[in-house]
């Protein structure tokens, strides 16, 4: 028997006008997600605006992203990002340093083995929405964890539906951010990112307060931790610390 994934995937879809939007926002609406199964088995590809439609996701249309954090190997402090009010889902929240999707334009964000993709990915977005260069979020320097399944709500008409790729990258990065996807951004350590969850008038992207909820403040523990004779924090001194061999479903 197909699992919702698969029949939605089958599906007929619905579609939306978005002319009333940002229009380089509309423009990235184009872009190809690649689509999966509750295992994360790719099953095909769909514009990042079909996936993103809550008539669609409750159809079970489910697709595969990433969520980065980035940490100041001298501190330990976590960068984090306020999205842009131009953004189609979730503006103006506090979010992780970068989430976003490997696509289906690009085959080496198709690349499955050792996270290639999701990581090529992850990297190429933290140009694009930070300006962080590439060269400074080498791919094989992202430590991943693990995965999980969500399914979040945006607003009445977009949401987002997940398998989600945790990944840690402990660098010295340089941020000019991209005014048309970042409001606004800083670094925190665990005490300050508690008081921000804690001030009712700051709010935050689901998924990133699904992974603080549940893995975040235990992994960041860990890396503090685990810091090096020269008192930096490196990422890859978690490896092992969770299983990401399976989807941890979340729904």
């Amino acid at each position: 028997m197909s699992s919702p994934a698969v029949l939605a995937a089958r599906a007929v879809l619905a579609s939306i006008d978005l002319s009333n939007y940002d229009p380089e926002q509309s423009r990235l609406m184009d872009e190809k997600c690649i689509l999966v199964d509750e295992q994360d088995n790719a099953i095909g590809a769909m514009d990042k605006k079909t996936c993103h439609l809550m008539e669609n996701i409750n159809k079970g249309l489910l697709h595969r992203a990433f969520s980065a954090f980035v940490f100041r190997p001298s501190d330990g402090k976590l960068l984090l990002q306020q999205r842009a009010s131009e953004k189609i889902t979730f503006p103006d929240m506090w979010t992780n340093t970068c989430c976003s999707h490997p696509l289906d334009d690009f085959e080496e964000e198709k690349i499955e083995e050792g996270q290639l993709g999701v990581r090529s990915a992850a990297s190429r977005k933290l140009e694009h929405e930070l300006g962080i260069p590439r060269s400074q979020t080498p791919v094989d320097e992202f430590q991943y964890l693990t995965k999980i399944h969500y399914l979040a709500p945006s607003n009445g008409m977009w949401g987002e539906h997940e398998v989600d790729y945790i990944l840690f990258l402990t660098a010295d990065v340089t941020v000019t951010p991209n005014k048309n996807e970042i409001r606004d951004h800083k670094y925190v350590d665990k005490a300050e990112l508690q008081a921000m969850f804690n001030d009712s008038s700051n709010s935050f992207t689901p998924w990133f307060k699904l992974i603080a909820r549940d893995f975040l403040f235990g992994w960041w523990d860990t890396l503090v931790e685990r810091k090096g004779f020269d008192g930096r924090v490196y990422a890859k001194t978690l490896t092992g610390v969770a299983d990401g061999s399976k989807v941890i479903k979340m729904v």
